[in-house]
This record gives structure tokens, C-alpha cells and sequence, in this order.
């Protein structure tokens, strides 16, 4: 099974390509239980709005058939508990401040690792992509005091910001790049040595890791960060 990083983004005419491979796993997964219908664990952590983007979520994954989805919604200071990813066929986490995300889901990144392991399939979308990977982009907007990307995709941050995700896979991750910006916030963390480069999805875009491959659906593009010498290399690839 996989692990689908979406970039971010609701449009419409995206979503069966974005989530539609996600849900053809989780269903797999279903069948192999018994069940008609896939079991989705959702997990959101937003204060005011968050039963509105479980609701977003839901809408965006049956586009690619029916589901039961499980959802859990917690506020910035919540932690969540193995109860919001029990007994599931696919785990989302969704999208909104991605430090409140990481402090929400440390208590369970363990069980989340083992059930991918296991052949769960992950969605991680917006912050739950990059909460994702072995070293996580928090945000954050300068490094040194030097502004190095736009401020309202800062997370409310003000120096970029690493620190261990939930251990997915071994690649910092970066979301809304061609609609807001952040790509020059990878290159200059790749740069500064913060991380060892990465990959950043645009919206309506999902990168889908498997078993050794990578796969991109959707309206975008995936960007690819890496060390060279005498500086960062980016280059680009899509569905």
C-alpha cells in the first residue's frame, strides 16, 4: 500500500484523480476484511472549523466511491488517542496549522507507522503531508532574520522550523508550492543545510509512494529539491 501527499486545494474537477487512488487501496483493504465499504479513520485538528473540513475531506474522497469515513476532530491543544485510527482500512489526516497537527498526532506516530507498515494506506493533505516525512517542514518564513518565502505561508512561524515527523518516509515535504510560494522555502532550507533537500506538491496534486516508485495525479506538479555542488538543484515531474 502507499502513502498519497496532496498538496493542498478543493477543486472539484481534481478530486477523483487525487483521491480516487487512495480510496481504490483503502477498498482493497475492506474487502480483505469483510467489509462493502472501506472503514476511513479522519483525523482534524483546527479550532472553530473543523467539523467543516471533515466535512471537505469526505466529500473529496467519495469521489472515488463510497466510504465509511471515522472522523476525529480535535482542537489546537488536542492530543489524539489510538481510538482515531483503530480498526481502519485507510488513514487522513487532514490539512490546517501544521505544528498544532504534529503535537496532535505524536502520541499515535508509532501506531500510524505500524499500520502503514502493515499495508494501511496514509492521505496526508496540506499538513498532514508534510507532518508525514522522517524530518518535517513545520514553516516558518526566514532563516538568519533574512526572509527566504512569503509570511502568510509561515504556520505562524517565524524561522523555518524542522523536527521529526511521524517517520513515513525519508523525504521533507512541502504543499501549495506554485500557489503560494513555497518552494523558495525548501531551496533556502536545502541551501542553509536544514535538510538534505526534498519534494513540494502543488495544489490539486497528489504524490503517491509506493513499494520503491513515485506517482503524481492530478493538475499539478511535484518539485524536486536536492543538493548539488555549488548549490540546489530543482526540477519537476507530473502525471
Amino acid at each position: 500500500m502507499s502513502i498519497h501527499l496532496v498538496g493542498g486545494g478543493w477543486a472539484s474537477e481534481d478530486a477523483a484523480a487525487v483521491y480516487g487512488p487512495f480510496l481504490a487501496e483503502a477498498t482493497l483493504r475492506a474487502g480483505a476484511a469483510g467489509r462493502t465499504e472501506p472503514r476511513i479513520a479522519i483525523l482534524v485538528v483546527r479550532d472553530g472549523d473543523g467539523d467543516e473540513h471533515a466535512a471537505q475531506l469526505v466529500t473529496a474522497l467519495e469521489t472515488g466511491g463510497p466510504l465509511e469515513p471515522v472522523t476525529t476532530v480535535l482542537a489546537h491543544d488536542g492530543l489524539a488517542t489510538l481510538l482515531a485510527v483503530a480498526d481502519a482500512d485507510g488513514i487522513v489526516i487532514g490539512g490546517g496549522l501544521t505544528p498544532a497537527y504534529l503535537t496532535a498526532v505524536a502520541p499515535i506516530a508509532g501506531e500510524i507507522r505500524r499500520q502503514v507498515a502493515a499495508g494501511i494506506p496514509y492521505l496526508g493533505y496540506s499538513a498532514g503531508a508534510m507532518i508525514a516525512a522522517e524530518r518535517a517542514l513545520l514553516g516558518g518564513w526566514r532563516i538568519g532574520g533574512v526572509p527566504v518565502s512569503p509570511q502568510d505561508a509561515s504556520e505562524e512561524l517565524d524561522e523555518i522550523t524542522i523536527e521529526n515527523g511521524i517517520g513515513l518516509l525519508d523525504v521533507t515535504v512541502d504543499v501549495h508550492v506554485a500557489q503560494e510560494g513555497t518552494l523558495s522555502r525548501m531551496v533556502a532550507a536545502t541551501e542553509a543545510g536544514l535538510i538534505r533537500g526534498g519534494l513540494a506538491v502543488d495544489e490539486g496534486t497528489v504524490l503517491i509512494v509506493g513499494q520503491g516508485t513515485l506517482g503524481v495525479a492530478g493538475a499539478g506538479s511535484v518539485w524536486t529539491v536536492s543538493e548539488s555542488e555549488g548549490g540546489v538543484l530543482v526540477s519537476t515531474f507530473g502525471a
